[in-house]
């Protein structure tokens, strides 16, 4: 399950509205607010998505690890 504060918190420390990162996944702002409350569930395209957007494993987001950082 994806770690919701998480990918709020890394929303709020990049100045980023729910309607930027709405825009970004090609999405509404409402359905993108159901998914950082929790009341969906997020899809595995959104997930990879918003790594690649934050430069961050997908692990990270699915709470497998506490590392952000990508293992190259």
């Amino acid at each position: 399950m994806v770690n919701i504060e998480r990918i709020r918190n890394l929303r709020e420390d990049n100045d980023l509205t729910q309607t930027d990162i709405a825009a970004l996944l090609n999405i509404s702002q409402r359905a993108y607010s159901h998914y950082e409350s929790g009341n969906r569930k997020l899809p595995l395209d959104i997930i990879i998505s918003l790594a690649d957007y934050y430069n961050c494993s997908v692990d990270y987001l699915l709470c497998r690890t506490d590392r952000k950082e990508i293992n190259k």
